[in-house]
C-alpha cells in the first residue's frame, strides 16, 4: 500500500459550459438575497433592501465566476425593475389622494406575489446550474 492512496482525490473539474458547484451557490444566493433583503427591510426601506443583497454579491463575485455574472445581473435587474413598479404604484396612491388606492394595493399584492414566485424559480434553476431569465424585467445593467 503506498503513502498516496490514503489521499482523497479533489472532486473533477466542471464539465466545459457548466456552472461550478460554487458558481450555482453563489447565483442562488444572489436570487435568495432579494428574499432576505425584503424581509429584513420591509419595515424601513420597503423594495430598497430587495437590490442591495444581489447588488453586493454581483459586485464581488462578477469578475472571477461568469455565471454568478450573469445571474446577479438578472437579479439585480428584476429587483430595480420591481422597485420602480412599486414606486410608480406608491406614487399613483399619492397623487390621486388616496383613491387610486383602490387599484394600487390590489396590483401591489399582485407583484409582490409574482416577484416572490419568480424569486424562487430563479433560485431553484439557478441551484441546478440553469441561467434563468426573469419575464418582464428591464435590462439596466447589461
Amino acid at each position: 500500500m503506498s503513502e498516496f492512496e490514503n489521499v482523497t482525490t479533489p472532486p473533477p473539474p466542471p464539465v466545459s459550459g457548466a456552472p461550478s458547484a460554487e458558481e450555482r451557490q453563489w447565483a442562488l444566493f444572489a436570487h435568495l438575497s432579494a428574499l432576505v433583503g425584503g424581509i429584513v427591510t420591509s419595515g424601513w426601506a420597503g423594495s430598497l433592501g430587495c437590490f442591495i443583497g444581489p447588488l453586493i454579491i454581483w459586485l464581488v463575485k462578477k469578475d472571477t465566476m461568469p455565471f454568478v455574472n450573469d445571474q446577479g445581473k438578472e437579479a439585480l435587474n428584476f429587483n430595480i425593475t420591481v422597485g420602480i413598479i412599486f414606486l410608480v404604484l406608491f406614487l399613483l396612491t399619492i397623487v390621486t389622494l388616496g383613491i387610486g388606492a383602490l387599484l394600487t394595493l390590489p396590483l401591489m399584492v399582485i407583484v409582490g406575489l409574482a416577484w416572490l414566485v419568480f424569486t424562487i424559480i430563479a433560485a431553484i434553476k439557478a441551484n441546478n446550474g440553469e441561467a434563468y431569465r426573469y419575464p418582464l424585467t428591464l435590462r439596466l445593467i447589461k
